[in-house]
């Protein structure tokens, strides 16, 4: 779709994957170029137009995001960047139309390096980590709070003992708290699954042992539509004879903390997993894996490998909060020939747009619940709640 590097100041080296914004367009950063050479935010159409909205200065404005920002309710894009003049990292909201605004500065004591992207939970605010910094002497990484004002709390501040350098995001589940993995820390020292509240209560719920689960969480977790978490482990795991050690493990927690391993890789299959898991909208998990495969002499080369958990369709919304009269956009499959699209019972218009993709109306007397697609082939549920805003 794009070529980086073809126009001067577009950026270089976009890390982060992108986001879908409600316009049907997509935004992402590059972690370095641009014209200041810092980094970049951008839009891209899906016919492969790309505008550069924002380059990083290097200054207040943060430099080398690694994630992609994600779109808030109001329709801004929040999203942090690494690093700062003082090496700290930044928080940033910008507009579709590229009005950048640095909402947060990070100082160390309160963290630094969020290299992974932000969460709204369903309160309004933004939550994260930072992979170092804290008020702890081991330089373990801190959990936040921001609010879209700017307002910052840390919620918990990481130690080898129980959790640290949290590289992932977090995921809020449909019981209302966020949970996330780390790359150390804890009784083994190779990192830790873990649940906050949003008022800051933390909660140990596996400890990796190295070993047969696998150890270096650097992915975060994805809730299915079975209720489960799902993530991977980037090494360890079953022995095999290309990874005497594990070629990483793909795993299952409940938000109770029972654990277990789903998976072992074995070279062929593919090798140290260090991306989250995504499950698509036929139910099946997706996710990549940098090495191992047999795409190449050396057989490392990586895989896109999927995981069939069992998990029936479902369609998924661009978007879980608007008002009254507004569209949202839905993704599914099966869509030609749809009767019916409904907002917790009420029914709603639409318009089918492709076989993946339609867009509906909130309707009138809509209430915060489920939105329901009805197909040809059957009805699907969405996996997440839609919210009517005020």
């Amino acid at each position: 779709m794009y070529n980086f590097g073809t126009v001067d100041g577009d950026g270089h080296y976009p890390f982060g994957g992108l986001t879908l914004g409600r316009d049907g367009n997509f935004y992402g950063t590059t972690e370095s170029g641009g014209t200041d050479l810092y980094g970049t935010v951008f839009k891209l159409t899906p016919s492969g137009r790309l505008t550069t909205l924002y380059t990083f200065t290097g200054g207040t404005d943060g430099t080398g995001p690694m994630a992609p920002p994600i779109q808030g309710a109001d329709g801004s894009l929040y999203g942090t960047a690494s690093g700062t003049q003082s090496g700290n990292g930044a928080i940033y909201k910008i507009t579709p139309a590229g009005v950048f605004t640095t909402l947060y500065l990070f100082d160390s004591t309160h963290g630094r390096m969020p290299d992974g992207p932000l969460v709204q939970g369903t309160d309004g605010n933004f939550y994260g980590t930072t992979a170092y910094g804290g008020t702890n002497f081991c330089d373990c990484g801190v959990i936040f709070k921001i609010s879209p004002a700017g307002t910052f709390t840390v919620l918990g501040n990481l130690d080898l003992w129980h959790a640290a350098i949290p590289f992932s995001p977090l995921v809020q589940a449909s019981d209302g708290n966020f949970y996330g993995t780390t790359v150390s820390g804890g009784s083994s020292g190779y990192g830790v699954v873990f649940e906050v509240a949003p008022a800051g209560k933390f909660t140990v719920l596996h400890y990796m042992n190295g070993t047969t689960d696998g150890r270096q969480t650097s992915a975060g977790l994805v809730q299915a539509t079975d209720g489960n978490l799902y993530g991977v482990n980037g090494y360890g795991g079953a022995a095999s004879s290309g990874c005497p050690s594990g070629c990483g493990t793909i795993f299952k927690i409940t938000t109770t903390g029972v654990f277990s391993v789903l998976y072992n890789f074995d070279l062929t299959t593919g090798q140290a997993p260090l991306t989250t898991v995504m499950q698509h909208t036929n139910g099946i998990l997706y996710g990549t894996a940098s090495g191992g495969g047999t795409g190449c002499a050396s057989a490392n080369c990586g895989v896109l490998y999927s995981l069939n958990i069992g998990a029936a369709p479902f369609v998924s919304l661009v978007s879980t909060r608007a008002k009254l009269g507004q569209t949202v956009e839905i993704l599914g499959q099966g869509f030609t020939g749809t009767t019916g699209v409904s907002f917790d019972g009420i029914a709603a218009n639409f318009k089918v747009k492709s076989d993946t993709y339609l867009m509906a109306i909130v309707p009138t007397g809509a209430q915060t619940g489920p939105v329901t697609v009805t197909t040809p082939g059957g009805t699907l549920t969405s996996n997440k709640i839609f919210r009517v805003a005020p």
